[in-house]
């Protein structure tokens, strides 16, 4: 198992500045073009990277800044994989909530096309020494887990098992070689379909889509073991469970039980980020199957809201985790990106910079 570049890390995602949204305004109306609209982006991405390593930490990404969702802008370049825009949805309450994209599997899977390799080579040639660039991409599962077996087309899939996982995997697996190929050595892929799991209403639509909750985890654990046997020697694999991230919402609690052993014990995967920053998530209990070898980086700090965290709070909150997977094993982070889709959450550019610097200085005083 490989290890994290340090005790300390995040999820990937940072609030865009509002010269890159009025940019990428401008290219929806026609008014620059893409080569424009990428040059902006450079900007941004290379004064992101300057923020991270100023503020201390040792993985780099690129913000997600050239993204509009964490998960439709990859998974609608690879072969066979069509998504309609998810819309924003005002509800009674006042509160707003984006009605999940849906994600659909209209032919064979396949990798058309390198997605990640041109924005990881700017990236990297943006990160200084002594720091590692790392790039985040969604988890498989996505294709499957919001259509279940209605989303994936019966005429390229008559059968899912096995050649629908299979051929994911391939696609993932190439994708994974030649960003290996350009020098990236850190992929972090995000999954919200085990947290969500996690959750008795999305549990109650999985059953509606005709799939059982309970061996969903499973099937799951050995569908990201296809993708990892894929994966280059000597590359760095993480997963971050995610409950939902839009403007500071969420779309799933519930405590990690249901999903647990399937995720540490089966998942061939080297780190979790785990979403602990609240009772949402339960108690650290499911940490008692994470096996040696393998790095859970607790999600303490909340990045939805703005308030800060006290350390000595956070430093119980680990001794507490401590208790049921071994402290050399764990690590500390943010629950989440900052801005995981472009609409970012509703915290100031400050915030962000603040609770980096906390996780760190936690971090560094727990772990020294």
């Amino acid at each position: 198992m490989m290890q994290l570049p340090a005790r300390y890390d995040h999820v990937g995602s940072f609030l865009r500045p509002q010269y890159l949204l009025e940019a990428r305004a401008q290219k929806a109306r026609g008014d620059i073009t893409s080569e424009q609209l990428r040059e902006v982006e450079d900007k941004a991405i290379s004064e992101i990277v300057k923020f991270q390593q100023d503020v201390g930490l040792k993985s780099i990404t690129d913000g997600e800044f050239r993204r509009t969702y964490f998960h439709i802008d990859f998974l609608e370049q690879l072969g066979g994989v069509k998504t309609d825009i998810p819309v924003t949805i005002r509800k009674p309450d006042g509160t707003e909530e984006l009605a999940p994209p849906v994600i659909r599997v209209i032919d064979k899977v396949r990798h058309a096309k390198d997605i990640q390799k041109a924005d990881f080579e700017y990236l990297k040639s943006q990160v200084g020494a002594g720091f590692t660039p790392k790039v985040t991409i969604p988890s498989p599962t996505m294709l499957h887990f919001r259509g279940g077996r209605a989303g994936i087309s019966k005429d390229a899939y008559p059968e899912l098992e096995p050649a629908f996982y299979d051929d994911v995997a391939k696609a993932y697996g190439d994708e994974l070689r030649s960003l290996y190929e350009a020098g990236c050595r850190y992929v972090q892929m995000d999954d919200t379909n085990l947290a969500y799991l996690c959750d008795e209403k999305m549990r109650e639509a999985a059953r509606q889509r005709g799939d059982d909750p309970n061996e969903l985890p499973h099937r799951y654990a050995k569908f990201i073991n296809k993708v990892v046997a894929r994966k280059p020697q000597g590359m760095l694999l993480g997963m971050h469970l995610c409950r939902g991230n839009f403007k500071s919402t969420h779309a799933a609690a519930g405590n990690y039980e249901p999903v647990a052993e399937a995720l540490l014990k089966e998942m061939d995967i080297d780190a979790y980020f785990m979403e602990y920053d609240d009772e949402r998530s339960g108690d650290f209990r499911p940490l008692r199957f994470l096996p040696k070898g393998k790095t859970v980086v607790l999600g303490l700090v909340t990045t939805k809201f703005g308030q800060l965290e006290h350390k000595d709070a956070l430093k119980r909150r680990i001794e507490e985790a401590a208790k049921y997977a071994p402290m050399e094993q764990l690590a500390l982070s943010p629950q989440c990106g900052f801005s995981s889709t472009v609409h970012g959450n509703n915290i100031a550019v400050e915030d962000q910079r603040n609770k980096l610097r906390l996780v760190i200085e936690t971090a560094q005083e727990m772990w020294s």
